[in-house]
């Protein structure tokens, strides 16, 4: 087991900030060079890399064997696996309906630890150790688009509970869980894969609805949050919040005593890159205060952003210190939840889901 000393002397910390997507289904000679050479910490997967449930382990199973050849610790291997419309692993997985139709049921708490032992289960056996998830925005009105279906509901002591008990039925299961947006997207009129957008509430109105069910989240030891690429002029009247010394220091760390890691939204969203696009906006965001720092396509931004920020390593000592900060959360993480390293089989991961498959157990939807 690597003490955090022993990890830094490994010149790896800068990359472990660092959370890449990657092209296609196999390990690629792109993201092995980034992984062996410039030690990145972890990899987001998407429909683009996933066929199957066997194909899916043998890629984790690449993925890790190559990390712990050349780093000596485990990958983050993340997915967005909410249920509904934004679920990474479809059938033969078992599909759930998506966190709306969960707050609907007449028996929520039940859906969500179904959903969250399940989930936990088949990531588990298919090599995967973090879910971004479960949102936990309180829309107020109609949700923009890219929230429909998303939300638990409107009431933010039942968003919480039900988030609470996604998170730790996820971690129960060994399963980072990833609460998000931090500090609430349920007043978003725009699409932050698009545009920058500006949420006026008052700080006493996001304290009391946005903030409620964040503050159960880190009461339950939610081990990540997830931050949220709009304005909040009440909060702070320049920065987005993924950009914000304000909200991600003063506000999540120092108000609502989050110890775990933060992790932005996607980098190239247009709601960061129209305003600081390129390796200025990947910067400000670790500058701010974010742990992990996720790119979910451009390999070569990553790259460059890496580039820069040991550039920047070199003349200023606070980033040398915020990056200390940043690679012992992860690692500290990473030591506790993932090691000692176990190793996969793929024999288990055929037989459990030709076992579904045959049994008709594959929809939780229908259960």
């Amino acid at each position: 087991m690597l003490s955090t000393l022993e990890y830094s002397a490994t010149g790896m910390e800068t990359g472990s900030v660092f959370m890449s997507g990657m092209p296609g289904p196999d390990l690629d000679r792109g993201t092995e060079a980034l992984i062996a050479e410039n030690g990145l910490g972890g990899i987001i997967l998407f429909a683009r890399n996933i066929e199957d449930p066997v194909q899916l382990a043998t890629l984790c199973r690449d993925l890790q064997q190559t990390a712990m050849k050349h780093q000596g610790i485990p990958l983050f291997i993340a997915v967005d696996q909410e249920g509904g419309r934004v679920a990474r692993l479809r059938e033969p997985f078992t599909v759930f309906p998506g966190n709306t139709a969960m707050g609907e049921d007449t028996d929520p708490s039940a859906r969500a630890l179904e959903f969250g032992k399940t989930t936990a289960m088949e990531m588990r056996l298919t090599g995967l150790n973090m879910d971004m998830a479960p949102v936990l925005d309180v829309p107020r009105g109609e949700p923009e688009r890219h929230l429909t279906g998303r939300t638990f509901g409107k009431n933010p002591e039942m968003v919480s509970r039900i988030g609470r008990i996604v998170i730790k039925a996820l971690q129960d299961g060994g399963i980072i869980s990833v609460a998000k947006h931090f500090p609430g997207l349920g007043m978003a009129g725009l699409d932050p894969h698009k545009d920058l957008l500006s949420i006026n509430a008052e700080r006493t109105e996001i304290e009391q609805i946005d903030l409620l069910p964040f503050q159960g989240a880190i009461e339950e030891g939610v081990m990540g949050i997830m931050t949220s690429h709009a304005v909040y002029p009440s909060l702070d009247s320049r920065n987005p919040g993924t950009l914000s010394a304000e909200i991600l220091g003063g506000l999540l760390r120092n108000q609502l005593h989050f110890k775990g890691i933060i992790i932005t939204d996607d980098l190239e969203m247009g709601a960061i890159q129209k305003g600081r696009g390129g390796t200025e906006g990947v910067l400000s965001a670790f500058e701010a205060g974010n742990d992990i720092l996720l790119i979910c396509e451009d390999q070569e931004l990553v790259l460059e952003s890496m580039s820069t920020l040991k550039s920047k390593l070199q003349t200023e000592e606070w980033i040398r210190k915020r990056l200390r900060e940043s690679a012992g959360r992860i690692l500290n993480l990473k030591t506790r939840f993932l090691l000692p390293f176990q190793a996969l089989s793929l024999t288990a991961v055929h037989e459990y889901f030709n076992n579904s498959d045959e049994n008709g157990i594959l929809s939780g939807a229908e259960a």
